[in-house]
């Protein structure tokens, strides 16, 4: 695990990646983009990339698919280096970046059809089956007939999801896969992740939606301002972000003015109140509420929040630069 409010420096990862940056930047004229990012999405993983808008998402993933050359840096895809292994390693890749562009006259269907002629991996006998197969498996069986350009949002984002499905993939790279869909949408591409996950293919999933993220993925890589400023297994990452205790009394009066003499940190929280544990531990706590004379109900280890870690990382990198949090959330660049 890498945390850091800074260029994150990591010693060479002993386990096996499926994609490796070392060192990227990405320079439009006098805007640096992506500055220094060295990021490892391990094999079988399913990664979430998070960041405001402007940190830079977008444009690593362009990146390491080869859509756009870094100005310095190193990029590792499939164990082949970018852009010499292009060859060999894009084939094994499908991507969903940016929302999917199709022809607006031909069905959801033909479109399918010709993406499948272009795929290196996918025998012509095979075709008509491995594009119905694609368009069930996104649910658009409904609507395969009918024109693209008659599609909404969140069916134009599913027959991207197709293409990019039409053969079995060692990585997937889904760019913001549910905007658009509705929330039975959302619960069949968070299945959809989880069986490609379960076949063993490893998943890149950026998003903006924390939630999706913290319910789907294995581990997390949080960009801000084009820099890493963590990553690693979501567990681990979440453990890490503070240890504390959740209490729930009746006598938040007392318990507090109890802690307070034993120099605790705490503060109330909905029917009890939170306790950091910094120095003392989770049965010191008790004893000193209880001697206190606090009636103690519940007590149990505070878990961190993809949400409020993600808010503690950014907000920290900005206080750093001397910056609001707002000024970033509101920025306009990828």
């Amino acid at each position: 695990m890498t945390t850091s409010t800074s260029a994150p420096v990591t010693a060479p990862s002993k386990t096996a990646v499926a994609a490796r940056t070392r060192g990227l930047r990405k320079e439009y004229g006098s805007t640096v983009a992506v500055d220094r990012v060295d990021l490892e999405l391990p094999e079988g993983a399913v990664l979430g990339m998070l960041g405001p808008n402007g940190s830079g998402k977008t444009t690593t993933i362009r990146m390491l698919l080869g859509l756009v050359r870094p100005t310095q840096g190193e990029i590792e895809l499939l164990g082949r280096p970018l852009p010499e292994g292009a060859e060999q390693s894009l084939p094994h890749v499908g991507a969903l970046v940016e929302g999917p562009g199709f022809h607006p006259f031909l069905s959801g269907r033909e479109n399918l059809v010709r993406c499948a002629a272009f795929e290196p991996l996918l025998p012509r006998k095979e075709i008509k089956q491995a594009v119905e197969d694609a368009i069930e498996r996104v649910g658009l069986a409904q609507a395969a007939h009918r024109r693209y350009r008659g599609y909404s949002l969140g069916m134009k984002q599913r027959l991207g999801l197709a293409a990019a499905l039409l053969v079995p993939r060692k990585l997937v790279v889904l760019d913001e896969p549910t905007n658009g869909l509705d929330p039975a949408g959302t619960r069949e591409i968070r299945k959809i992740i989880a069986d490609l996950h379960a076949a063993g293919s490893t998943v890149l999933v950026s998003s903006h939606l924390l939630s999706e993220v913290e319910a789907t993925c294995t581990h997390v890589a949080v960009l801000h301002r084009g820099t890493v400023v963590a990553q690693g297994e979501l567990t681990e990452l979440l453990q890490a972000g503070g240890s504390a205790l959740q209490v729930i009394t009746p006598d938040v009066e007392a318990a507090l003015s109890a802690l307070r003499q034993a120099k605790i940190s705490a503060r109330p929280l909905g029917e009890g109140l939170r306790v950091e544990l910094a120095g003392t531990s989770a049965p010191q706590v008790i004893e000193t509420l209880v001697q206190g004379g606090a009636r103690v109900f519940e007590a149990t280890r505070w878990k961190t929040g993809l949400e409020e870690l993600f808010a503690r990382l950014t907000e920290a990198e900005e206080a750093e630069r001397g910056m609001s949090a707002v000024d970033t959330l509101d920025g306009g660049r990828r």
